[in-house]
């Protein structure tokens, strides 16, 4: 006669079911699938026409999955919103420039920055993200945020270079005025060409004139950074 115990040697061990948290790496891919299918339906019905169970449906996934994550549809806007902001500013945060001279290195920076924005996606929630911000203020907010966080990023870019040049040939490109001299390539080489995409011009005919902006703005940019009055620096 076999023993229990016996018996219970040979049947195979059962494994072990844990309540609680899913492990870190699938509730990362149930927020990535809840993200991807929210902005898909935002894009597509705006804030105001995606519900949320189309979005779970589209996510497979529940209800209470989503509402534990974002209690409100705002909520879940703001996180898409965020997630595409820095999808865009990551790419030139890791960017390193390239060229011989200092204006080569600068406009591979920017023709890098409006490759990024460039995108269809990146451009499409832009102007999502325009049109709700006045029933939604803290898109405001969120969008002044990715402003500042790429603008942090391109002051790293423009202090790094500025180790390579001579600074009295370019006061404007020293610590003091780096700030300014910032502000002023952002406005030079991205504002004018992001309001036309966001104003809905042809992306493709944007891009090819991109690089003959970007030289043109980065010259002009150059010029201002020779004159220490121009940039706000002390002589």
């Amino acid at each position: 006669m076999v023993s229990v115990a016996a018996r219970d040697k040979r049947r195979p061990r059962r494994p072990v079911v844990r309540a609680g948290r899913p492990p870190r790496a699938l509730a990362g891919a149930v927020d990535e699938r809840i993200l991807d299918a929210a902005r898909r339906l935002f894009l597509d019905q705006g804030l105001g026409g995606a519900s949320i169970d189309e979005i779970a449906r589209l996510a497979r996934a529940g209800k209470p999955t989503i509402y534990a994550r974002f209690p409100t549809k705002e909520a879940l806007f703001t996180a898409v919103a965020m997630r595409n902001a820095a999808s865009v500013r990551a790419g030139f945060e890791t960017f390193t420039p390239t060229g011989n001279t200092l204006k080569e290195r600068l406009t591979s920076v920017g023709t890098n920055i409006l490759s990024r924005l460039f995108s269809s996606d990146a451009i499409d929630f832009m102007r999502l993200s325009v049109l709700e911000a006045r029933r939604f203020p803290d898109l405001v907010n969120i969008g002044r945020m990715a402003r500042g966080r790429a603008t942090q990023a391109v002051t790293q870019v423009l202090r790094e270079l500025a180790q390579s040049v001579d600074l009295s040939a370019y006061p404007g490109l020293a610590p003091a005025s780096l700030e300014t001299a910032t502000q002023l390539f952002m406005d030079l080489v991205v504002a004018r060409p992001l309001l036309r995409a966001l104003l809905g011009e042809d992306l493709k005919q944007l891009r090819r004139e991109s690089e003959t902006h970007v030289a043109r703005s980065v010259e002009f940019f150059l010029a201002a950074c020779r004159h220490s009055e121009f940039t706000g620096s002390a002589a």
